[in-house]
């Protein structure tokens, strides 16, 4: 097997000519192709700048592979092609894959109850089974929400055992099975344990022999020990700090199944053809990755197995990115066309997904053409090109928004003529796409405005990948006395994160104090209910008969109903209302 090949031309990149086994496995793109191509990366491409490694694949051919930016700022070795990155939940396609390798053997079944399996669970009253967990169906509350939210620091080490006993002690599910769909990392992890348990293998170990090996894949693997050494890998980076320069942010966590997978676009390329040879699973197998899952009503999903299935400029699409630490990826397949772009970066801000269909959109301009504009604007994502909206209707949309379902708020602001918008704990740019349509910029989701008329207030929908799809109504923020405010401080303790949270009146102003979490000033939004905008969730408050405060329920994002009880030194415990 001969090694890779590159022209290096300085920090220009690489193209790759060899090492991804036997035939004629690459294709030379043409010189203004490639010229646009590099175009899209033009601001990685620099020595002092963390990158991105870029593979183009086309008929099982490498047609295009580029390195840009550095792979280490410290030593200043530059990404190319062979460079290894984590990529994140792009990671989930390969265990959904163990997954159904095992079904595929009668090993179990996709409607086995998750608890035969990991009986540590809970018994819901509507069990979880493995469909659940493949389709982010299941309610089962996020693991690496609840880690953060009860202090733990995504750089110290976290194995299975830690996230295992975590979820083992929530007492909730975020909605009833097969009611909703809510991207959930814990369905994921709990696969990762339901493999060890059926094969006798850890996830790492079941991959290995089962797709990574059987298909050439050398350079790839799940990371299940954090003091391991993994030639030729690249460092996450965050973005710039206030000093101008670049910081490292890399994890420790063992965890797998959700993500953790270790490659290189090279070695990609080896699996992206597996979807058309069918060499690892067979057709039934690979036909039931792609296969949408539904909700208990019927609806139907873009969410398969561990696989987003969806449509880009009227052609099909099968994606998934990821984001884990300072790294982000996007794997992007065009079926029909046999043309897939993969694109995985060691910069937070990076933003693979929007790079990829960048580069698709130069790679397949023919076709995008030949499907015509038509059918390009039946499918969720628009032509963007030359939408304005006058700042003065940015404006009328400004406010502050509320999720009646979860509680979940939501601010648009103004900042220079343009609309941002303040969710989860993060502040998003927003670019129009039609008169009340945006997209986050540097991000994969969508905002749609819907104005006031007869009586019905202003709202707002966002979804996007990973994020599912929410529906926010204007609100008037309450006004509560200081008095009022002063009810609710004190000391609650959550059991089921094992982690206490001090709230306390300062500069009449409710503070919350926890341990690894920003000081965050809350907000109020309704009555007894307040948001921490820093952090990115809401407490919800509960009082008894007597009006007295018994402890808040917390939400956020991807965990919902986490109770708080108040600490009282005269009292036993204090129970939620309803429980």
């Amino acid at each position: 097997m001969r090694s890779p090949v590159w022209s290096m031309g300085g920090w220009l990149g690489a193209l790759a000519l060899g090492s991804l086994g036997p035939g004629p496995l690459t294709a030379q793109l043409p010189d203004s192709i490639a010229r646009k191509v590099d175009a899209v990366f033009a601001r990685f491409d620099r020595a002092d700048s963390p990158g991105c490694a870029l593979g183009i694949y086309r008929n099982d051919r490498m047609v295009y592979a580029r390195g840009y930016g550095s792979a280490n700022l410290e030593l200043g070795v530059p990404i190319s092609p062979a460079t290894v990155f984590d990529i994140g939940s792009t990671s989930k396609q390969f265990t959904a894959m163990s997954i159904l390798l095992l079904a595929r053997d009668g090993k179990l079944a996709l409607d086995d109850d998750v608890r035969r399996y990991v009986p540590e669970l809970p018994a819901y009253p509507t069990p979880v089974t493995i469909r659940h967990l493949l389709h982010h169906t299941s309610g089962v509350r996020d693991y690496l929400t609840l880690m953060e939210l009860a202090g733990e620091r995504f750089e110290n080490v976290s194995t299975d055992a830690d996230a295992l006993d975590l979820l083992a002690r929530q007492r909730a599910l975020d909605f009833s099975p097969g009611s909703e769909w809510e991207y959930s990392n814990s369905g994921f992890f709990l696969l990762s344990i339901i493999v060890k348990r059926v094969s006798g293998q850890s996830l790492r170990q079941f991959a290995q022999a089962h797709i990574f090996d059987p298909l050439g894949m050398t350079h790839s693997h799940f990371h299940d020990d954090h003091q391991m050494i993994i030639p030729n890998r690249a460092t996450g980076y965050d973005p710039p700090d206030s000093t101008g320069g670049f910081r490292i942010d890399m994890s420790n966590f063992e965890q797998t199944g959700d993500g953790a997978v270790n490659t290189t676009v090279e070695d990609l390329l080896l699996w992206d053809r597996n979807f058309y040879s069918g060499r690892v699973g067979g057709t039934e197998v690979l036909a039931e990755m792609v296969k949408p899952g539904t909700l208990n009503d019927g609806t139907v999903l873009d969410y398969a197995s561990g696989l987003f299935v969806d449509h880009y400029r009227g052609l099909p699409t099968v994606a998934h990115g990821g984001s884990w630490a300072g790294y982000r990826a996007e794997l992007l397949r065009f079926p029909s066309e046999h043309a897939s772009v993969a694109c995985l970066c060691n910069l937070a801000r990076s933003n693979p997904s929007g790079l990829a269909r960048k580069v698709a959109d130069v790679y397949l301009a023919d076709r995008f053409a030949a499907v015509g504009p038509g059918a390009a604007a039946s499918n969720h994502r628009p032509d963007t090109s030359g939408a304005v909206v006058p700042p003065e209707t940015s404006r009328t949309m400004a406010g502050t928004y509320r999720d009646s379902r979860n509680g979940g708020v939501a601010h648009l602001t103004v900042a220079n003529d343009s609309l941002r918008l303040q969710y989860g704990g993060y502040s998003l740019d927003l670019r129009p796409v039609g008169p009340a349509d945006f997209e986050v910029v540097d991000a994969e989701a969508r905002m749609h405005f819907v104005a006031a008329s007869g009586g019905t207030p202003r709202r707002i929908r966002i979804n996007g990948s990973g994020l599912g799809d929410r529906a926010f109504t204007a609100i008037a923020p309450a006004t509560p006395s200081r008095a009022a405010l002063a009810q609710l401080a004190g000391e609650y303790f959550s059991p089921e994160l094992g982690a206490g949270y001090r709230i306390a009146l300062e500069s009449d102003s409710l503070v919350l104090h926890a341990r690894n979490l920003p000081v965050s000033a809350l907000g109020p939004t309704i009555r007894d209910e307040f948001e921490s905008a820093a952090a990115g969730f809401t407490l919800h408050f509960s009082r008894d008969r007597a009006g007295r405060v018994t402890g808040f329920t917390l939400a956020a994002g991807r965990t919902q109903g986490l109770w708080f009880e108040r600490r009282r030194s005269t009292s036993s415990p204090v129970r939620p209302p309803g429980r």
